[in-house]
């Protein structure tokens, strides 16, 4: 799927999905790249330019709200009520793939529910 075309669909990137999971708290953008690390063991960076460039995207659809800007430098954000539905949606889109995957792994395996 275009990445442009993921929110009209109502649903979320990686990026997108890791970026609404950090903003559960107010953080800044270099905050936001640092929550991030920490929720994927250091598994997903976002560069600068897509961070800033997804956050215009989800703060026009509503998805987040600027919580407190400190000059033009540094803008704070924050999940709203309508991101909060969307991720939630996303995270059991997310585990239903999750699931069917592991059932075609675990028939690649022979049926062993060993994990490897």
């Amino acid at each position: 799927m275009p990445r442009g075309k993921a929110l009209d669909d109502n649903r979320l990137t990686d990026s997108m999905y890791y970026i609404l999971l950090s903003l559960m708290e107010p953080l800044h953008g270099y905050g936001i790249k640092q929550k991030i690390s920490d929720l994927s063991n250091g598994e997903i960076e976002i560069g600068p330019a897509s961070l800033y460039t997804i956050l215009k995207k989800l703060s026009a659809r509503e998805l987040i709200a600027l919580v407190e800007e400190d000059g033009e430098r540094r803008k704070t954000y924050q999940i709203s009520a309508s991101g909060r539905d969307l991720l939630k949606r996303d995270i059991n889109r997310r585990i239903r793939m999750a699931e069917m995957g592991k059932k075609v792994l675990l028939g690649l395996q022979g049926g062993n529910d060993d994990g490897k």
